[in-house]
């Protein structure tokens, strides 16, 4: 639970800090965000 709340923080607070007006490139981020939380979860968090 806590996991996703940090991962939607995160791609919120980029969303509003960097990439407002930019749809393509926060669509991008954001996909590229998912992915390495994906990452690190599977590799480090369900090894625990």
């Amino acid at each position: 639970m806590l996991y996703s709340l940090v991962l939607i923080a995160v791609i919120v607070s980029v969303d509003f800090l960097f990439l407002r007006h930019l749809f393509w490139l926060r669509l991008i981020v954001n996909i590229g965000i998912v992915v390495a939380f994906a990452v690190f979860y599977i590799l480090v968090v369900k090894r625990i």
